[in-house]
């Protein structure tokens, strides 16, 4: 769980500070910075997986030039600075197991990940270039500290002590120079061993991405998490697709495999019932169904045809009249929300979602419970995490007034570019506030909220839902104050309908 992201260098996040709760949203107008946060995020999981040229590449480049690794830094006309660096606070999981299927338990798993990556003129690469690490660091944070770092409202008694556990006195991976030479060193906490030491200039990779569960268990878990982290986007083409009877579970970042997906967890979750199921009567099936009967009315059940001629696996949902439909003549919209239903009852899937624009293809007055059930596949932070609470996470972004106004007010982050200047030249940046009143401007007092007047635009008008039912509480938005609820904002918004 990502609790806090600094960046500098990457793109226009020249000086970006963001702490983060379970559900965030991310509001702003085009090329303000919202997606460069997500590349960002994106270039973070990548690199503690695969090299750092092949991770630079995999990011979403500057004008479609995706062979220039050098459009990932900061650049102020034609000139781009020379250094980019990250650093990350998270919660990591406790246990897991590492490449070769060696089971790892983390020392403690609260940590911060520090990130400095160079660029570098390389002969061989002329018009490539190449990357340097400059610094990596892993280190621990105290737990009696986690009041001062983790601001967003949470039990700190089931909850925090269910994810955070351990103690540590000295750091996983450090940074230091020996004369010219700049040295990377990776501690051993899971053997008792001489710690490794590396020259950083010849590195190819991140120290991070090479680590096993028997020399570091801590910095695999912490990779670990870091790997998790997924941008999904949704393709209703690849949600539309039948699956072989061998496809292994677990929903692809384009909604690929759902039908393997839900036909895994049903079979798994009817195992560990005492219920007597048939493979078109498994309960998992039913509360799907029941959650997808929140977005469309039409919803009896829901189903996975097996085809035994073909060997496929073809998603199926039934309407009231009995009426058949296969996933190839579902509305786009629909897919997408059952692709998110199903991965709310996976616990197999943790760590970080992130979406662009939830809302593409769905009816404004659907949107409400596309935003509940987003805000469910989220961890709570009210209990302690377990198989029906992963430690999960979920950030969108957006710039629909439709969404904004529905979301918690201190879940919403606004995005605006703002003039900045530094060393002599003035640009452009990307700047992320909060509103007033909420957890984020109590964490950072000495930042400016978000002024009323940049919530107009997306506030006024607004048409609001309206529930089925005013009497039952599970239809009423969640949270109860939303972005509109705000009595300081009230005057501002004469269009509402009540």
């Amino acid at each position: 769980m990502l609790t806090r992201l600094k960046i500098a260098g990457f793109k226009n996040l020249v000086d970006v500070d963001i702490r983060f709760g379970p559900f965030t949203c991310i509001a702003g107008s085009n090329a303000v910075g919202k997606s460069n946060l997500f590349d960002a995020i994106r270039f973070l999981s990548n690199l503690a997986n695969d090299t750092l040229l092949n991770a630079a590449l995999a990011v979403r480049a500057e004008q479609g030039r995706t062979g220039d690794i050098r459009t990932l830094f900061h650049r102020v006309g034609n000139h781009y600075a020379d250094r980019m660096s990250f650093e990350a606070e998270m919660i990591i999981p406790s246990e897991g197991v590492d490449d070769l299927g060696q089971q790892a338990a983390a020392t403690i798993t609260f940590v911060r990940y520090r990130l400095e990556i160079g660029y570098r003129v390389d002969t061989r690469l002329p018009t490539l270039g190449g990357l340097e690490i400059l610094r990596e660091d892993l280190e621990h944070i105290k737990l009696s500290d986690a009041p001062k770092f983790l601001k967003f409202p949470h039990n700190a008694g089931a909850w925090r002590r269910s994810v955070l556990k351990g103690r540590r006195t000295s750091s996983f991976i450090s940074t230091h120079d020996e004369g010219d030479n700049r040295i990377i060193t990776l501690s051993q906490d899971g053997v008792q061993g001489r710690p490794k030491s590396l020259l950083a200039v010849n590195l190819p990779r991140t120290v991070l991405s090479t680590v096993n569960a028997t020399e570091s268990p801590t910095a695999l878990l912490t990779r670990r998490e870091l790997q998790s982290w997924q941008m999904l986007q949704l393709e209703p083409a690849a949600l539309r697709e039948s699956d072989p009877f061998t496809t292994p579970p677990g929903l692809g970042s384009d909604g690929s495999h759902l039908p393997a997906t839900l036909y895994y967890l049903a079979r798994a979750d009817a195992a560990e019932s005492t219920h007597e199921s048939t493979a078109e009567d498994y309960p998992l099936f039913n509360r799907v169904a029941t959650r997808l009967s929140e977005f469309i009315d039409d919803i009896y059940a829901i189903n996975i045809d097996r085809d035994q001629q073909r060997e496929l696996l073809t998603l199926q949902i039934m309407g009231r009249d009995g009426t058949i439909y296969p996933a190839r003549s579902l509305s786009d919209g629909t897919l997408r929300f059952l692709a998110l239903a199903v991965l709310n009852f996976d616990a197999q899937t943790g760590g970080l979602l992130c979406l662009e624009e939830p809302e593409n293809g769905i009816h404004p007055g659907r949107i409400p419970a596309m935003l509940r059930l987003l805000q469910d596949i989220a961890c709570d932070v009210t209990i302690p995490i377990g198989p029906d609470n992963p430690l999960r996470q979920v950030i969108i972004n957006t710039h629909s007034p439709a969404v904004v106004s529905q979301i918690p007010d201190d879940s919403l982050l606004v995005a605006e570019s703002r003039e900045m200047a530094k060393n002599g030249r003035r640009f452009q940046a990307a700047r992320f506030s909060w509103l007033p009143d909420t957890w984020r401007n109590e964490a950072e007092p000495s930042v400016s909220p978000v002024g009323k007047g940049k919530l107009l635009a997306y506030l006024n008008p607004v048409v609001m839902s309206q529930s089925k039912d005013s009497s039952n509480k599970e239809l009423q938005p969640y949270p109860p104050r939303r972005v509109i609820d705000r009595s300081d904002l009230q005057l501002t918004l004469p269009y509402l309908q009540e």
